[in-house]
């Protein structure tokens, strides 16, 4: 499943609050979409949206790995994932979170270790703030950067 020029969207699902912004897009651009997850979703069925479900059970990195293993350069991926930002960006896959960021390949090292204190901080019996509730300020910056990024990915593959 690939558009003319290859490029595909790839979506980590599981804790995804913007799949019908995602739907959209895709169907409207005509990419090809690749919806990841660890258990069975439903996807809509609206004209233009070439998009399969990829269900890759309960192993803890199962999704990271799938798409990792299959995004290129021509790609977008959608996640909150920072190490699989990691992995994808090191691919040359472009990669957005869901609020509508894009990660970004020369602070990629920076958001890994922010992750790694964080999470050692919290080992220690330390409060850490998590990120802020997700806003529909954050779900309208996730549908126009996405716009952006995929009306780019089409123009780059023509």
């Amino acid at each position: 499943m690939t558009a003319p020029g290859g490029a595909t969207i790839y979506l980590d699902a599981d804790a995804c609050p913007v799949k019908e912004q995602v739907y959209r897009v895709a169907a409207r651009y005509g990419v090809p979409l690749v919806v990841v997850a660890n258990a069975p979703l439903r996807i809509p069925t609206q004209a233009g949206l070439i998009a399969r479900l990829e269900v890759v059970g309960g192993a803890p990195d199962a999704a990271d790995d799938l798409i990792a293993e299959r995004a290129t350069s021509r790609d977008l991926v959608l996640t909150a994932d920072i190490p699989l930002a990691a992995r994808v960006i090191a691919n040359g896959a472009r990669c957005l979170d869901f609020r509508g960021g894009e990660f970004n390949p020369n602070r990629i090292g920076d958001a890994l270790a922010s992750r790694e204190i964080s999470a050692y901080m919290r080992s220690m019996g330390l409060e850490t703030s998590g990120p802020p509730p997700f806003s529909q300020k954050d779900r309208a910056r996730f549908a126009s950067t996405l716009d952006t990024a995929v009306s780019r990915l089409v123009r780059e593959a023509d």
